[in-house]
């Protein structure tokens, strides 16, 4: 069988491509090509690659058929991690490539060594490998052939049964439901039990460091017993890069979790930083088993594989030839993965960037539309299993958007967390500016028409309105079924499927369409540029002719939409009350699930209609309203009316932390330290965080504590501020991300205020960093989601990468990986009306400055992340104010220099460190 395997795979070419030139290796001979002959190769002969996207961009042509090792490696081996590059599949396979010449060479290997592992899997998993294959043969995946010669000749002779292998749910353990757990005791955590499960999570061998001890003892105040209603015990932290403050909070979270037998909820902002998290507690449940009955991650819906999803898009011959790859690497995961998480969990990120969203990611429930108990997988689904864990969990890692989401819309409310820990405390204000935030657009509105109509016009969907989730349910109840045929009746007031192109044609249909029309009017009237490819917005105030008379008769279609969504919601809760001792479990859970959704739709249309009734008066103050048109690249993706809270941490405040019994806020750059003033008071520094983090809204002050950073910036960082490169000259912008990348041999992260900006430079620098050997990522042009491209990045010391916010933000790369930040320009946030409303509310300039000093020091703050790292952070903006350099460490010299000057020093310094630690950093 090897011997056959490698025959067949031997007849295949091995393709890697990089910046400007590619390696081809066919029949034991490696060539050297250019994009263009290495495209027309692959062309006509469909070559070994990893990740076909990514390679056909680098070769600057449309995706062609090819043998992509990443899909092999999804189905043999599910539910593991992998890096889609050339080296990153290699290294998983324990094959050692120094460079693509040589790694282009061990394609062959590794697809037989994958090949190889297939008949050594369980026996039911074998079994279904078989029936897949043989799905996929009849598809036409190039792969097929080669999966059936590595399982034997048992594989064509496999039984295929009805879906061919994709039922994979038939297997699944079903969740077990639990009694609800008593309330938790209320038992303090002293500092000395802080310090010392700290020190158990450190273990012996490491030393214990006094400052991470005091900020751990610190965090334990916010797990003191509560004194007063709506007064929680609350502590700010702000922990310096070094001090360890995520071992810091987990240390009294957990002693406090099993004292009061309770959840710690530990909320980040991002999933790849709740995938961090996870990483750490290994060190409090070193055992992977006891760590799965005490550790959970939660997600909302659209993040979990919806079963029902998958089913329906199998069965009855629904899915097409080419949606039978993508539909076996979701079938091969889901008897793998670990919680059924799509976005951010086991599932390779990846497979979504080869495959298309609709087939992977777009299996999860998008909209809402779960049918709870009546769904025949209910008993096996991933997120409700997700759910029924987390209330038995002693910790419980969330994001932000979760957090706040709940509290909004009162999920859950027996089983509502008391004791909090916000790590990336400084997003906390824009995640309540999101969750708190209403949108009545054109998408939000055809989302909400579908949630109750359903498909439309006879379109095939997986889409499933109100009717045929709970019409059951209200049978037998007159009033209930007349509420419910009303809603779907009145649901006609919403935009519909293809909306927009009816607005541009001048064609609008229903009240929710004819108000758009007239939103759109007032957006391009107002517009200076109303043909700019970039989003338009405009102020609310004197509306053009029609809006009102429009907004009012849209409001009196929502209210018809209202009055039976209130009578329907009493009806199924007079059902709860009235037929307590009749309704069995799973009837009960599906009227409660009901219940939710319509409350949920029930706060958004109140909240459309009080937007729309305050149009002929004039907006609360609270809030901040404006018309918007969003687009990219020149195409209109979505108008309408957009309501935020000025200040969003109101909501947050009386939501999230008014209900808790104890919270802990930290990040490394809670405080702003602004230029000093002869008058400032010592606790001037914590205004910023004051506002930022809700702590004004509680009626008792927080406590606050600051740890300042171990490391020695001043000796192994250097800052340059670039005085000659002009900003808006892309051409000396590109010019100058070269030379400094190039300078600094790689491990270079290149920030950006602007997409335009980050691609001007990436189509100028490419090739001159690939010549080089410093390959060259970017957010916005590489087939790959964020989270990937840092993944590759600190995998690779001599990679580039280019990125814009989500980058400043979401870096962690400890190592050598990491030596170069260079900033395009001073990052002032952007004068939208939004912005102005609040710079105007929280102080003018000095508000843009905050926020500015704050981005500042994130950025900078992505250079040093253990005491052995160094590096130069550049900003090629000479306008940069002297009062933004307060964000930096006041230790640390910020010279203006010339960008040649800039090089040079870059290249000495960088070098003088490298030789300092012997030629390199400690990586592990």
């Amino acid at each position: 069988m090897t011997d056959s395997l490698a025959a067949a795979l031997g007849r295949l070419p091995a393709l890697v491509a990089g910046g400007g030139f590619a390696w081809w290796f066919e029949n034991g001979h490696l060539e050297k090509l250019s994009p263009d002959t290495a495209a027309r190769r692959a062309r006509a002969t469909p070559p070994l690659l990893v990740h076909f996207k990514a390679t056909a961009a680098k070769l600057g042509v449309e995706p062609f058929m090819a043998f992509d090792l990443l899909d092999l490696f999804a189905f043999v081996r599910p539910a593991r991690f992998c890096l889609p590059t050339p080296h990153g599949l290699l290294e998983r396979l324990s094959l050692d490539a120094a460079d693509d010449e040589e790694a282009v060479q061990y394609l062959h290997h590794a697809a037989q060594m994958l090949l190889e592992d297939l008949p050594r899997q369980q026996p039911r998993a074998l079994r279904r490998s078989m029936r897949l294959a043989q799905l996929l043969n009849k598809a036409g995946w190039p792969w097929a052939s080669y999966l059936l010669l590595g399982l034997g000749p048992e594989a064509t002779q496999a039984p295929s049964g009805g879906f061919g292998g994709l039922d994979v749910w038939q297997e699944l353990p079903e969740w077990v439901d639990y009694a609800p757990p008593p309330p938790p005791d209320t038992q303090s955590v002293s500092p000395t039990e802080a310090r010392e499960r700290l020190a158990q999570l450190l273990g012996t061998t490491a030393e214990l460091r006094e400052t991470q001890a005091d900020y751990a003892a610190t965090v334990a105040q916010a797990f003191a017993p509560r004194e007063v209603i709506g007064m929680p015990e609350m502590v700010l932290a702000e922990a310096g890069t070094g001090i360890g403050k995520t071992l810091g909070y987990i240390a009294p979270a957990s002693v406090w979790a099993e004292k009061n037998g309770g959840t710690v909820w530990l909320s980040t902002y991002t999933k790849n930083l709740q995938r961090q998290l996870d990483h750490e507690l290994d060190r409090l449940f070193p055992d992977p088993a006891e760590k799965q009955g005490r550790v959970v991650i939660r997600k909302g819906r659209e993040n979990y594989l919806c079963l029902l999803n998958l089913e329906d898009a199998t069965q009855g011959g629904a899915a097409r030839p080419q949606d039978m790859v993508p539909l076996s690497l979701i079938a091969r995961w889901a008897s793998a993965t670990r919680d059924g998480d799509l976005a951010g969990g086991d599932f390779p990120a990846w497979a979504a960037d080869l495959h298309g969203r609709n087939r992977t990611l777009g299996l999860t429930d998008q909209r809402g539309e779960c049918i709870h108990a009546a769904c025949p997988h209910y008993r096996k689904c991933f997120i409700e299993r997700a759910v029924r864990k987390s209330r038995k969990a002693e910790m419980v890692i969330a994001n932000h958007a979760l957090v706040m989401i709940q509290a909004a819309m009162g999920e859950d409310d027996a089983q509502k967390p008391l004791r909090y820990v916000f790590d990336e405390g400084h997003h906390l204000f824009e995640a309540a500016d999101s969750a708190f935030a209403a949108h009545l657009t054109g998408m939000e509105g055809v989302d909400l028409r579908r949630w109750l109509r359903g498909p439309e016009g006879g379109r095939r969907s997986r889409a499933r309105g109100i009717a045929n989730r709970i019409g059951d349910l209200v049978a037998q109840d007159e009033r209930g079924r007349t509420a419910l045929e009303a809603v779907v009746e009145m649901a006609r007031c919403l935009p519909g499927e293809g909306w927009l192109a009816r607005l541009s044609e001048g064609n609008p249909m229903g009240q929710g369409e004819k108000f758009l029309a007239r939103a759109r009017q007032q957006i391009l009237a107002r517009s200076a540029q109303p043909d700019s490819p970039y989003g338009l917005e405009c102020p609310t105030k004197e509306p053009v002719n029609g809006l009102i008379d429009a907004a009012m008769d849209f409001a009196h279609g929502i209210d018809r939409v209202l009055e039976p969504v209130n009578t329907l919601t009493k009806s199924l809760s007079d059902m709860l009350a009235d037929e307590t001792a009749e309704l069995d479990t799973a009837t009960r859970s599906r009227i409660e699930g009901a219940l939710r959704g319509l409350l949920r739709r029930k706060m958004t249309l109140d909240a459309w209609r009080s937007m729309l009734l305050d149009l002929q008066t004039e907006t609360p103050a609270a809030f901040v309203d404006w018309f918007g048109l969003e687009r990219i690249d020149g195409r209109d993706l979505d108008l309408g009316l957009y309501r935020h809270y000025l200040d969003p941490m109101l909501p947050f405040a009386g939501a999230v932390l008014k209900p808790a019994h104890g919270v802990a806020i930290t990040s490394a750059t809670l405080r702003d330290i602004a230029p000093a003033k002869a008058d400032a008071s010592p606790e001037a520094a914590w205004d910023s965080a004051e506002i930022r983090s809700g702590a004004r809204h509680l009626p008792q002050p927080a406590r606050r504590a600051a740890f300042p950073s171990p490391f020695d910036y001043a000796n192994r960082t250097r800052i340059f501020v670039v005085t000659d490169v002009r900003r808006d000259a892309m051409d000396q912008v590109a010019a100058a991300y070269r030379e400094l990348f190039l300078a600094a041999n790689g491990g270079a992260l290149g920030l950006f205020t602007a997409i335009f900006r980050l691609r001007a430079v990436q189509k100028r620098v490419i090739r001159p960093l690939a010549e080089a050997g410093l390959p060259l990522y970017a957010q916005h042009v590489d087939p790959l989601d964020n989270a990937t491209l840092v993944d590759i990045f600190r995998a690779e010391e001599h990679a580039c990468l280019l990125g814009t916010d989500a980058m400043r933000d979401g870096v962690d790369v400890p190592g050598a990986s990491l030596r170069l930040a260079v900033f395009d320009r001073v990052p002032w946030p952007r004068p939208d009306l939004l912005h102005k409303a609040r710079k105007s509310a929280f102080g003018g300039q000095a508000y843009d400055d905050l926020l500015t000093r704050l981005k500042l020091k994130q950025a900078y703050g992505r250079l040093l992340r253990r005491a052995d790292d160094y590096g130069v952070f550049v900003v090629l903006d000479a306008q940069l104010p002297s009062r933004l350099l307060s964000a930096f460490p006041a230790s640390v010299e910020v010279k203006r220099i010339g960008i040649r000057e800039a090089v040079a020093e870059t290249a000495a310094f960088l070098n003088s460190m490298r030789a300092s630690t012997g030629g390199q950093q400690n990586l592990a």
